[in-house]
């Protein structure tokens, strides 16, 4: 039996990913004990406190068990855990080096959404690829430049870390550690019961590009907002160069770090981004979207689209067409 920690955070905790995660990896327990099977799972709730209000007082938690007095579990999960990384850092200060200590013996760790960021403060995801929700994929880098975010991932996995992408995207991961410990065929029993679509791989298709702009470049912010008001026109490297009156390697690097795009990826989104507003509005062919937002080339645009969204033009617009 499989021994599963569910931390249980001091402050502004996901309900929602305690007790989803707490709620499926028993209803295995339950489909197996159907099927004459001794249950797999021993799920417990593990705090550092008796009892965890939710910062907003509306929910509270008595966990089963201290952290402390866990000595041995197979599988921790950090569920998000919401507003200021260092505040909450300091009300869950055993919450770090309990990790640590579980995972050099052995233990597999999880997080869920902005719980990664958690897990990146222990320093365990130094050199690891990790997802988190897309939203925060920029404030994400800039504090933890040696870990591998890919914002566009719902699940990873390395050495014994998972970590899922944004909000309800944790209900994914569940499942995938469900075929891990379970087997595929309880896996499809799992994702049917709760109604899950197995196998999603890509938050790309809902993450909404903003541009990167919480940075103090004042030179690549002027070309941010260049790109972003002539998407539609042809634009070049060399004409925003001399706009910002900066030289080709220095502009690139400087956005490079700014932005975390180069200049081509950048003006691709902003175009992908306005093509997908549009799209959803559904008043407009998917060649007249194309047209609208620069591109002359159905190939293309439809291979830019698809490798920004995971999906053709036409398969998000089905998918999210709001009339």
């Amino acid at each position: 039996m499989k021994h599963i920690s569910i931390y249980v955070p001091k402050g502004h905790y996901s309900m929602v990913n305690i007790e989803g995660a707490y709620q499926m990896f028993n209803w295995v327990n339950s489909y197996y004990q159907q099927l004459g099977k001794t249950p797999l799972f021993d799920v417990e709730l593990v705090g550092i406190e008796q009892t965890s209000t939710q910062t907003n007082g509306l929910f509270s938690i008595k966990p089963q068990r201290l952290i402390k007095d866990v000595e041995h579990t197979h599988l921790i999960i950090i569920p998000a855990i919401h507003g200021d990384l260092e505040a909450n850092l300091k009300t869950n200060a055993e919450l770090l080096p309990w990790l640590i200590n579980h995972y050099n013996k052995g233990t597999e760790l999880v997080s869920f959404c902005i719980g990664t960021f958690y897990l990146a403060a222990s320093g365990l995801l130094n050199g690891k690829p990790c997802s988190t929700h897309w939203q925060y994929a920029n404030e994400f880098r800039a504090m933890f430049p040696e870990v591998l975010l890919m914002d566009d991932k719902i699940i990873t996995e390395s050495n014994g870390i998972y970590t899922s992408g944004g909000a309800y995207s944790f209900t994914n991961l569940m499942v995938y550690l469900i075929e891990k410990y379970a087997g595929r065929e309880t896996a499809i029993m799992a994702s049917k019961g709760f109604m899950i679509d197995i196998d999603r791989e890509s938050q790309s298709p809902f993450m909404m590009f903003k541009g990167q702009k919480a940075h103090e470049d004042l030179e690549i912010l002027e070309a941010q907002n260049y790109i972003e008001k002539h998407f539609n026109t042809k634009i070049t490297v060399d004409a925003l160069c001399e706009k910002c009156n900066l030289a080709r390697r220095t502009f690139e690097r400087r956005f490079k770090k700014a932005t975390s795009n180069t200049i081509l990826e950048y003006i691709q989104r902003v175009k992908i981004e306005a093509a997908k507003k549009a799209l959803e509005h559904g008043r407009k062919t998917v060649n007249e979207v194309m047209y609208d937002v620069g591109y002359n080339d159905t190939k293309s645009f439809r291979d830019v689209f698809k490798k920004v969204t995971d999906m053709t033009p036409v398969d998000y617009r089905n998918k999210f067409l709001s009339a």
